[in-house]
């Protein structure tokens, strides 16, 4: 949960500005974009194991 207090003599541009800095920082906005839509079950794994294959690949070339 994000939580912001206004400062004293602080614009409403300003505040916006350091909420949408938090909500990022927080991981809030990337949580909400992953929700969105439902993705399955296989979907998500397939995902992982797409990433993981990526990152094996990486290392082996960043190795040699």
């Amino acid at each position: 949960m994000v939580k912001l207090r206004l400062r004293e003599n602080e614009s409403i541009n300003d505040a916006v500005k350091r909420f949408r800095k938090l909500v990022e920082h927080a991981g809030i906005k990337k949580e909400m974009r992953r929700r969105e839509f439902y993705e399955k079950p296989s979907e998500t794994k397939r995902r992982t194991r797409r990433r993981a294959d990526r990152r094996a690949k990486l290392q082996r070339v960043m190795s040699s």
